[in-house]
């Protein structure tokens, strides 16, 4: 995969909305296969698409870019050899390095710059009236990706955010499918009468009836449509830690719920276990390992690398 077809994979895979690290190599020490400008994509479900290097290089990049995933902290990695490196894969402090020692590479060393592509918060907006277009308006400044939306469409697994502004029309059905969907962030823009009086109507539980905002936004005496967009804003970037705690996010609504690792028996690495890493079966229990090189090492003499 060239650099141009990997770029062109990655724009796929933001306008799908499928988180991914790109891991780009920034410097090399020889003797390494890899050299500065190869870059690789890493996706959720730990495929690793174009080349940073050998099997043993692509398995750190694979894991640690599956950490980066879960963390959405982009990191600058270094490999190398043989280094006394503390606990393996651990960021240094301040710094945003993760130095990790890996005893399959040839000699050489390599930084390799892993940075999270996570979509941005996905908001649904319903309704045409000015206060709905100031809030598809200012959602986007915000840097989300707010889309106008109707009230008969599906609702996506990763919807962070509904704001219905529709004044009255098709309420009802919206509120009651972003509840039960789970939307961390549900707003219905309506006066403190006529909003109790639909939350009353709503075939919902109490408990659910509270996870509806309404007047959505906070009181900060807005009266023009853009003032009343920026209130509700500010009130989900008020309530954002609290909304994050109790719906996935949506990078996690694709990356693996627990990211699973294991220690390669031959070299010590650490490796992230997924459908494609190599293994071994090993009286009942699985053995993985972070190449063919210590597959092959360990099947030709398992009690080598048995560990009492």
């Amino acid at each position: 995969m060239t650099n141009a077809e990997l770029l062109t994979r990655a724009d796929a895979l933001r306008h799908g909305r499928t988180p991914f690290v790109l891991a780009t190599v920034v410097h090399v020490e020889r003797p390494t296969s890899a050299r500065p400008g190869d870059s690789a994509l890493v996706l959720p479900d730990g495929t690793v698409e174009g080349f940073v290097g050998g099997s043993c290089a692509e398995t750190t990049v694979q894991l640690q870019g599956l950490r980066v995933l879960r963390t959405g902290e982009s990191v600058l990695l270094r490999i190398t050899p043989g280094a006394d490196t503390g606990a393996e894969g651990s960021p240094e402090p301040g710094e945003g390095l993760v130095t990790v020692a890996n005893p399959c590479l040839s000699g050489g060393t390599l930084d390799i710059f892993l940075e999270a592509n996570l979509p941005p918060a996905l908001a649904y907006v319903y309704g045409h009236a000015p206060i709905a277009r100031a809030l598809l308006d200012v959602g986007r400044v915000l840097g989300l990706d707010a889309r106008p939306a109707s009230p008969a469409g599906p609702l996506p697994p990763d919807l962070d955010v509904v704001v219905i502004a529709t004044h009255g029309r098709d309420e009802e059905t919206v509120l009651i499918d972003a509840v039960r969907a789970g939307v961390p962030y549900i707003g219905l823009v309506a006066s403190p009468k006529r909003g109790a009086a639909v939350l009353t109507a709503l075939d919902l539980t109490e408990e659910q009836r509270a996870r509806v905002h309404t007047p959505a936004g906070l009181d900060i005496g807005a009266r023009t449509p853009a003032e009343i967009a920026l209130s509700v804003y500010a009130q989900i970037v008020a309530l954002r830690p609290q909304a994050a705690r109790s719906a996935p996010s949506a990078a996690e609504s694709t990356a693996p719920r627990t990211l699973t690792e294991d220690v390669d028996p031959v070299c010590g690495m650490t490796v992230a276990i997924t459908p494609d890493t190599l293994s071994l079966d090993r009286a009942g229990t699985l053995v993985y390992f972070c190449g063919p090189g210590c597959r092959h090492a360990f099947a030709d003499d398992p009690s080598r690398y048995a560990h009492d």
